[in-house]
């Protein structure tokens, strides 16, 4: 069997899918408190670094996704598969389980 090397720039999402790169979370309370990785909780934003072509609806025709490569956008927490590719942690969710696009 062939090894199969899978980087950022290889994936494709299909449908309706969303990969998402995961900003870190937060080191230490607003207090200034430092939280040990066990405390620590799974972080609900990041940017959207590939998306696929669309839902395709019951007429044949594809629905384009509202989000697009780059947009920062807030997920639903326990949304998507977690992904570890290259040290970096991604998830790859539904359009449908981001909540929001947010803007800086």
């Amino acid at each position: 069997m062939a090894a199969l090397t899978i980087n950022v720039s290889t994936v494709n999402p299909l449908g309706d899918r969303v990969f998402v790169k995961i900003s870190p979370s937060e080191e230490k309370t607003a207090g200034g408190i430092l939280l040990p990785d066990t405390a620590k909780e799974k972080p609900q934003v990041g940017e959207v670094v590939a998306v696929g072509p669309g839902k395709v609806d019951n007429n044949g025709n594809r629905t384009p996704l509202e989000v697009k490569v780059g947009d920062k956008v807030l997920y639903s927490k326990y949304a998507g598969t977690d992904i570890k590719l290259g040290g970096e942690d991604y998830v790859l969710l539904s359009e449908k389980d981001i909540l929001a696009s947010i803007s800086e």
